[in-house]
């Protein structure tokens, strides 16, 4: 049985009134699990005997009114550090690596009760944009096993969009959570940097860094998202702002007199015609319902995708500097010296894209190129930020296409990074700026029948308007009904 039908509400007052049990939602999870992942390939490790004992002392325990996640299965993406559970960035340097300590959102939602039914697969390290780059598997998308699933939250997404489970966790640097649910029919909501703590996640590039929800409908992804948010004494990065209840509100969410700005580079003719439709239409869907659309120009999005790659490789190479075959995760063998244990041991650890993005970042941080690239890129982002803050002076949101077409054909782009990389453009904008924006399902393409996501960008820290504005298309369209058959389009 898959988790489509139902929500993390309705399943939380089934297991209030003992209709359903801990054990059951497990035991479904993993049955579901069995059935679909040979397909999808979308978990590099599974928690079952961890879950099923965990699963029975809630159980034991009963569940109260309050306690909205206990009992409930999720996944967790595995560049986040899950205690006594491997955690490999899905890179062979860290094939074997089984941290001593859980991430602060893992233990968060341990504390709420959520339960842990395994690692999803990714892009190693977070650096790709359709989880074609893992060491161990590619993962595939549910609604046509030929196409990506997107990346780097990919195989968060794919398990989401298949029924696995109800919410999993994804990382989003350059929109890794944001693509993959565009790319799935999905919800993804990557949140203000801040918001949510870094502490025990897999460092990629730490001022773009940020850990959000994957989930079938906004309202449980607001519920997931209150769960872990809020200052951490661990992550200096994180904000001492309240955590709203931002599913409480969305109940009475209204668009009327919304101002919605749409930037003519996120829906010009350089996207794919289909979906181009289908954002439009979402627009006028919105204006019918009382919002204020005004077009407006974001002139430095053209800059994002190569201002990004500077200053996001640059942070890599630092943050990757760690895995030297020392101290923890591979080591090569018959290494004759000290620097041939460095070496050949990140030669043979880290594959080609993460290499790639390491010698990118060292060559831009290098004497005599510094100021050339990466100061320079770093001024970019200021602009592109001033760009959205300038937007959001007059207007609550902004709007537009998540990417520019629908998941790809898998092994059409991954030999050609260049390309690969500027299925970002519409994305990595958001995380210069260090803006929240979600994605949620728009519509479907009709050349390929896959799934179309409308992006939806927001003033820092303001979640809740992104939340109430992406329930009520969701709650006034039928687009969220539909399911992939694996194999297949719906």
């Amino acid at each position: 049985m898959s988790f489509y039908n139902t929500s993390i509400s309705e399943l939380h007052q089934q297991l209030v009134n003992g209709d359903v049990s801990a054990t059951d939602l497990v035991k479904r999870a993993f049955d579901r699990i069995e059935e679909t992942d040979d397909k999808l390939q979308a978990f590099l490790a599974l928690n079952k005997e961890a879950a099923l004992k965990r699963a029975a002392e809630i159980d034991k325990a009963g569940v109260a009114d309050d306690q909205l996640l206990a009992g409930i299965p999720l996944a967790v993406k595995d560049n986040i550090l899950t205690k006594g559970l491997t955690t490999t960035a899905a890179s062979k340097i860290l094939e074997n690596f089984n941290p001593v300590y859980d991430a602060t959102v893992v233990e968060k939602i341990k504390q709420a009760g959520a339960i842990n039914v395994g690692k999803t697969n990714l892009d190693e390290f977070a650096m790709g944009s359709s989880t074609e780059n893992s060491a161990f598997k590619t993962t595939h998308n549910p609604w046509n096993l030929t196409r990506v699933p997107g990346g780097s939250s990919g195989g968060s997404a794919a398990a989401v969009a298949a029924g696995d489970v109800l919410g999993a966790f994804g990382t989003d640097t350059g929109g890794s959570i944001r693509m993959p649910a565009s790319f799935n029919g999905i919800v993804g909501m990557k949140p203000t940097y801040g918001r949510v703590s870094r502490w025990g996640v897999i460092a990629f590039g730490s001022s773009f860094d940020q850990v959000g929800w994957l989930t079938k409908s906004v309202k449980d992804n607001a519920i997931l998202m209150q769960a872990i948010s809020g200052l951490d004494k661990h992550d200096m990065t994180s904000a001492n702002k309240e955590v709203p209840n931002w599913a409480a509100s969305l109940d009475n969410a209204s668009v009327k007199g919304l101002r919605i700005a749409v930037p003519e580079e996120y829906v010009s003719d350089k996207l794919d015609p289909d979906v181009r439709e289908v954002v439009e239409a979402a627009l006028k869907h919105y204006e019918s319902l009382g919002a204020t659309i005004d077009t407006v120009k974001m002139p430095h999005t053209k800059y994002g995708v190569p201002a990004y790659y500077i200053l996001a490789s640059s942070e890599a190479s630092s943050n990757l500097q760690r895995y030297d075959g020392i101290r923890y995760g591979f080591r090569a063998k018959d290494v004759k010296n000290l620097d041939d244990v460095y070496v050949r041991s990140r030669t043979e650890g880290f594959g080609e894209e993460v290499k790639r993005r390491i010698m990118l970042g060292t060559f831009s941080l290098s004497a005599g190129f510094y100021d050339a690239y990466f100061n320079k890129a770093a001024k970019v982002r200021r602009l592109m930020a001033n760009d959205f803050f300038n937007v959001l002076k007059d207007h609550d949101v902004i709007m537009g296409a998540t990417g520019a077409t629908t998941a790809f054909e898998i092994g059409s782009e991954v030999d050609d990074p260049t390309k690969m990389y500027f299925n970002d453009t519409l994305t990595v904008p958001v995380n210069m700026a260090g803006l929240p924006a979600m994605s949620i399902p728009a519509g479907f393409s009709k050349k390929d029948g896959m799934p179309v996501g409308l992006q939806i960008i927001g003033k820092q820290f303001d979640e809740q308007t992104l939340y109430n504005t992406a329930y009520v298309f969701e709650q006034t369209t039928d687009v969220h009904k539909r399911n992939p058959k694996l194999g297949g389009q719906d």
